[in-house]
């Protein structure tokens, strides 16, 4: 995927984070990992995917 794309899906979010996309909808819904509704479609944006690897490294 192109790293110009500013919002993800939650299986592309998955597979840059080499987890389940089971487990992006359970930090989406504990508020670790922010989302954007866009129409029905839940969506992540790159930076807040950065901002929470980002967190990941400073635990």
């Amino acid at each position: 995927m192109p790293e110009n794309t500013q919002l993800l899906t939650v299986l592309e979010a998955a597979q840059e984070l080499r987890i389940a996309r089971s487990s992006v909808y359970k930090l989406m819904s504990r508020g670790e990992l922010k989302s954007v509704h866009v129409g029905t479609r839940r969506l992540i944006r790159r930076s807040d995917l950065a901002e929470f690897v980002a967190s990941l490294e400073a635990s």
